[in-house]
C-alpha cells in the first residue's frame, strides 16, 4: 500500500538530476581522471602473463 509515496519521491528526484544544471568542477575531473590512468600504465607494465611464450604476433 505506501508505494505511492516512494513513487512520488522517485519520480521528483528524477526530474531533478534531468532538468537540474549542475556546475561540473572540469579541472577536479581532469586531475581524477589523469591520476588513475597513469596508474593503471605502471599496473600494466609489471604484470606478466607465466603462460606468455612470446609467440602472439607470429600466430595466425
Amino acid at each position: 500500500m505506501g508505494r505511492g509515496r516512494a513513487k512520488a519521491k522517485q519520480t521528483k528526484v528524477a526530474r531533478e538530476l534531468k532538468y537540474s544544471s549542475h556546475d561540473t568542477d572540469f579541472d577536479a575531473l581532469q586531475r581524477e581522471l589523469s591520476s588513475s590512468s597513469s596508474d593503471n600504465h605502471e599496473d600494466d607494465n609489471r604484470y606478466e602473463d607465466p603462460y606468455d611464450d612470446g609467440y602472439d604476433e607470429y600466430r595466425r
